[in-house]
């Protein structure tokens, strides 16, 4: 067995199995573009070291951008997109104020929680409805 062959081989057998410690999907598309050079040295030999290397990276590079353009944000779109944004999860919602706004923050209870919120002054006790949400502290209009 050539020593490129077996190289290559194993470049890519790596590459791929590295894939498996360090998820993200980048060490397989390097291990894809090894194995496309495990074949082209394979049926083209006598290219030079030189040059092999020189492909490979332009082969990993290409293999990366195809993961990047095609691949990546073609997931399944989840049914609950809110899930993991709790303060994004009371946009829309109406609550009395539980603190009064002065100088533009105060404070409001959803269920169990006490949120921050920002908006125009307000007594206690004045209905808000959330707009948005900025980190953790919630926007707020008179309702």
């Amino acid at each position: 067995m050539r020593w490129d062959v077996t190289t290559w081989a194993v470049a890519a057998l790596v590459l791929i199995a590295a894939e498996t410690l360090a998820p993200g999907a980048f060490l397989l598309w390097m291990g894809f573009a090894a194995a496309a050079m495990l074949l082209l040295v394979l049926f083209l030999p006598g290219i030079p070291l030189l040059a092999q290397v020189a492909l490979f990276v332009v082969l990993s590079f290409v293999s990366i951008q195809v993961y990047r353009r095609w691949f990546r944000n073609r997931g399944r779109q989840s049914d609950r997109p809110l899930l993991n944004r709790r303060a994004e999860q009371n946009i829309g919602l109406v609550v009395p104020l539980d603190q009064a706004i002065v100088g533009g923050r105060g404070r409001i209870r959803i269920g169990d929680a006490f949120w921050t919120v920002e908006g125009p002054d307000l007594p206690a006790g004045t209905p808000v409805r959330v707009v948005a949400a900025d980190g953790m502290t919630l926007k707020v209009q008179e309702a």
